[in-house]
């Protein structure tokens, strides 16, 4: 791989943080996969920006994540909290010492049957869209590049997926998985559930030096590095967590960017009114405190509402979900957050992520929301100028913030990426003489067309990318798309339940007025809370004059965003 790569460290934390993760990780090995085909044009994105090289111990050379990620006590299932490419340390005990061994053995976790194939085999794209495994030789060395003469499919089923882990199809560094033995992530007893926890968690010296060590082994080894990016979860005690870590890592690693992606599940559950309340308190906390130690925040989520009253999930035009799966809402924010994040992960001409910030947080506003269109609905035939005046509108995208419709609000600053439409299809392609349907329509690049298209918004400073790039969407990847092509073309419902390798994707985060009125909701029902009853929660670590602390800087901040401010 090339250098000079202008290095980014990766932090996730949470369950829900390790699905998105994992759909994050997919799209970026399959994305990498094209980018060494030599039939394929050099890709726009770097992939060394989230990489990094290596050697197993047998001289292999590795090309990992440069990942740390933080779960509970069997959240793994079946995967190795040391990976799969490096040696296991119980034989490399065994090899040292040479009395003799008593061998106590945890009851293994069933395997995935995906992850079982994928860790004794590697696979290949065919036309129909699955991804079918090929024989691997019995000795050392890479598998052959031939398939098998009985391909079995390597897709997992939504009732086979209960982890994360089960669907991950990237090899990961030893450093990388970071377990917090101490709390469960199954059953009801042990569970990390409140901020106050995840906070204590990084206060333990166990878990504090455990984080930096793996902090220092990744920042030493990087030229540049130019930040962190967070994936945590919002709704549970991770929240804390991250904090603890924004905290540290601001604390140590002054000057260098943090952008935070708070992570929320799909919709609340009615009848459950304890992690309904914890999900509303461990928001707040988690997203003041992450405000405070991040260079910008953004919640993700596919909910309606950061509130306690229930919204229906976002609905996607060209998407069948199930917003009940954490399967199919991590792989949709995976995919825009693979878009939000392209400005710092250019070859050429990349925004810093520094810079990125310092466009979206002027005067406080530290907190964006992000909407996206999935996939962009362009029809074989059309052009970008057509589509564009097909979506109309200012705010062309689905929301994703939970901060709900953003009609009919202001957005003060805004970065905007448009990846994955073929150069052909940029600008107009009018019979001469025709007269122009639109001033798009005149506009000679396809980069004119869109900076076009975002100034119909007046008094909004915006950033704007064009890719060519398309985001990667190949198995494990769920069958979400009810009517696309293989290169996510809308067809008008033709092709129904066709394979799709890649999407053309419309996303933007954007700082708007909307947060003013979320930011003032989510204060309103923190000020309803009778604290009393909620005495667990205040046992965690968590004052009552931390909450009256948070009430003043969630009206604080949402102050911010009035519009006309």
């Amino acid at each position: 791989m090339a250098g000079g790569a202008r290095e980014v460290l990766t932090l996730q934390l949470g369950h829900f943080a390790g699905f998105v993760g994992a759909h994050w990780w997919n799209q970026q090995d399959a994305a990498l996969g094209r980018a060494t085909d030599a039939k394929e044009p050099p890709g726009e994105l770097c992939p060394d920006v989230l990489y990094r090289t290596g050697r197993t111990l047998h001289g292999q050379e590795t090309y990992t994540p440069r990942l740390i990620l933080m779960d509970l006590k069997g959240s793994l299932s079946s995967l190795k909290e040391e990976g799969g490419l490096y040696r296991d340390k119980q034989l490399d005990a065994a090899i040292a010492w040479q009395g003799k061994l008593t061998t106590h053995k945890e009851e293994l976790y069933p395997k995935n049957p995906y992850l079982q194939d994928f860790m004794s085999a590697e696979g290949v794209l065919s036309s129909d869209g699955v991804w079918r495994v090929k024989s691997i030789p019995n000795d050392k060395g890479p598998p052959p590049l031939t398939m098998s003469a009985n391909p079995k499919p390597l897709i997992p089923t939504e009732d086979s997926i209960r982890v994360w882990s089960d669907f991950l199809r990237v090899h990961l560094h030893p450093r990388s998985i970071c377990m917090i033995q101490k709390y469960n992530h199954d059953g009801e007893a042990g569970r990390l559930e409140a901020f106050g926890q995840g906070e204590s968690v990084l206060k333990e010296p166990k878990y504090q030096e455990e984080l930096e060590d793996r902090l220092h082994f990744y920042v030493e080894e990087c030229d540049y590095l130019q930040g962190f990016q967070i994936l945590c979860d919002l709704h549970d005690g991770f929240s804390g967590v991250g904090a603890k870590a924004a905290e540290m890592l601001q604390d140590e690693y002054s000057g260098r960017g943090i952008i935070t992606w708070g992570l929320l599940p799909g919709p609340y559950r009615h009848g459950e009114a304890q992690r309904n309340i914890y999900r509303l308190l461990n928001t707040a906390f988690g997203l003041m405190h992450l405000t405070a130690h991040s260079s910008l925040v953004c919640p993700l989520s596919l909910d309606g509402s950061l509130g306690l009253r229930p919204e229906p999930p976002v609905n996607f035009p060209y998407l069948r979900y199930d917003a009940t799966l954490p399967f199919h809402c991590s792989a949709i924010l995976a995919t825009a957050l693979d878009t939000f994040t392209a400005p710092y992960r250019l070859c050429s001409s990349p925004v810093s992520m520094v810079q990125l910030a310092d466009m979206l947080s002027f005067c406080g506003k530290k907190v964006v929301t992000a909407g996206a269109t999935i996939p962009f609905p362009l029809a074989p035939g059309q052009s970008l100028p057509d589509s564009l005046m097909q979506l109309g509108g200012v705010t062309p995208w689905t929301p994703l913030s939970a901060c709900g419709d953003p009609s009919g609000t202001r957005c003060f600053a805004q970065s905007v990426v448009l990846r994955g439409i073929d150069r052909a299809c940029h600008t107009s392609q009018l019979t001469p003489g025709t007269p122009p349907p639109s001033p798009l329509h005149t506009c000679t690049t396809g980069e004119e067309v869109l900076a076009q298209y975002l100034q119909q918004q007046p008094r909004v400073m915006s950033s704007s990318h064009l890719l060519l790039t398309p985001c990667r969407v190949a198995p494990p990847y769920p069958h979400l798309f009810s009517s696309c092509s293989l290169q996510g073309m809308v067809p008008d419902g033709s092709m129904k339940g066709a394979a799709v390798e890649s999407i053309p994707v419309f996303g933007a985060l954007c700082s708007s007025s909307s947060l003013h009125r979320t930011l003032e909701a989510l204060a309103g029902d923190l000020t309803k809370l009778d604290l009393r009853r909620w005495a667990s929660f205040m046992d965690a670590g968590v004052e009552h004059d931390d909450v009256a602390e948070l009430l003043q800087e969630l009206r604080s901040l949402a102050q911010c965003y009035q519009d006309g401010d």
